[in-house]
């Protein structure tokens, strides 16, 4: 039986994630495998490398410095999160990613993207830490209008929410029979349609398909919220959601704002770590 852990997005919402995921390595859980998408990605690769506590305190400590995130980056790179600084000197010079745990770490981590010229989810494993391999992950998290295209391996890709936001079916589908699913939003949430439409189609007017699946995405999520909810009817899923809407929005430049939503995620990592183990555990 493999068990795995599905990790949805949601920008600063995945601080959340962030607090229950840290519960759960100090307590020495370790899944099968791992798949994140956006910051689910992104922060969900500290399991791997085993480092609880690092997402929480670099986005604590760069919450206020432009090279992090900012218009300013917005306007000279395309990025509103820095790909260069956040991406490629944070995780070696400020607050060390540690490569060599990552790769000897034998849990499976997958991110996912969107492929902006087919519409349709990239599933991608990651197991080596090579500049790319933060790429993918940056690219994973990149919001369409707030990030530009990321081009790698020969595709062009953006944020993995819009095509699977919650990959649940897909890690069943490569045998992950038993699965930990965190959401970022609380029970009863109906995801409506992109306000942003008629900005999307002029900034991404060149890739038709991503248009479509952008257009089609609040179908596609709450669908996949029916396929999470009867997968955890049925046994096969343990689901933890705040309790409530979180208060944080996409971008935050307030470290105790930060700190307020991972303590939430803390909280219910603590409420529930008996019950992972338990499902973990089942046969």
């Amino acid at each position: 039986m493999k068990r795995g852990l599905v990790l949805e997005g949601g920008a600063m919402r995945g601080l959340f994630t962030a607090g229950i995921i840290d519960v759960m390595m100090e307590a020495g859980v370790e899944p099968d495998g791992l798949i994140g998408v956006s910051a689910g990605a992104a922060f969900g690769c500290n399991y791997k490398s085993r480092q609880p506590g690092r997402a929480v305190r670099y986005n604590k400590r760069f919450a206020k410095d432009k090279r992090y995130c900012s218009w300013q980056s917005w306007w000279k790179t395309g990025d509103l999160y820095n790909a260069e600084f956040g991406y490629h000197i944070i995780p070696t010079q400020y607050d060390i990613f540690d490569d060599k745990a990552f790769e000897k770490n034998p849990m499976a981590f997958y991110v996912v993207c969107t492929d902006v010229e087919t519409g349709k989810a990239v599933y991608k494993q990651l197991t080596e830490c090579t500049p790319t391999t933060y790429d993918w992950i940056r690219a994973s998290a990149s919001m369409p209008l707030a990030s530009k295209v990321v081009e790698l391996e020969g595709k062009k890709v953006l944020d993995g929410g819009v095509a699977d936001s919650i990959p649940l079916q897909y890690f069943e589908s490569i045998g992950y029979e038993r699965n930990v699913v965190i959401l970022t939003q609380p029970e009863g949430y109906v995801k409506e349609h992109n306000r942003l439409m008629p900005l999307m189609r002029i900034a991404l007017r060149k890739y038709p398909k991503m248009i479509e699946a952008m257009d089609k995405r609040h179908h596609m999520y709450n669908q996949e919220l029916v396929y999470v909810y009867e997968a955890e009817m049925a046994g096969r899923a343990l689901v933890i959601r705040p309790d409530e809407a979180l208060s944080i929005g996409h971008i935050s430049h307030n470290p105790e704002e930060m700190q307020r939503v991972y303590d939430i995620g803390r909280e219910a990592g603590n409420k529930y770590i008996d019950r992972i183990k338990e499902f973990y555990e089942c046969e």
